[in-house]
């Protein structure tokens, strides 16, 4: 590993990597933990916002659970350094996940 720290992207704001790197490793750990599940949260309700008008049939997915429903997605979850699929969807208010498998390391 190097000595050197890494390069940000390009598409950050200046602001938003000063602020990064006044951080402590465990604040840095937390703030890509929320930023992940946020970028999740953001896709959903895009595909949210893509899904078929109510009434419409949508075709199951092969590999869904009989017990998930179809307007669940899959998120990816690290666990112990490794990273899990998961079919998540909301119940009321609340959020409900089931174990899919393990992300193939070539993903």
């Amino acid at each position: 590993m190097s000595d050197e720290p890494p390069t940000p992207p390009t598409s950050l704001s200046t602001e938003v990597v000063d602020a990064l790197n006044n951080l402590s490793p465990n604040s840095l750990r937390d703030v890509a933990r929320y930023a992940e599940e946020l970028a999740e949260h953001k896709e959903r309700e895009v595909r949210r916002e893509e899904e078929p008008p109510e009434g419409e049939l949508e075709e199951r997915s092969d590999d869904l659970p009989d017990d998930v429903p179809t307007k669940a997605t899959i998120t990816i979850k690290e666990i112990n350094d490794k990273r899990y699929y998961y079919w998540q969807w909301r119940e009321g208010d609340k959020i409900k996940s089931k174990y899919k498998g393990p992300v193939n390391s070539g993903e």
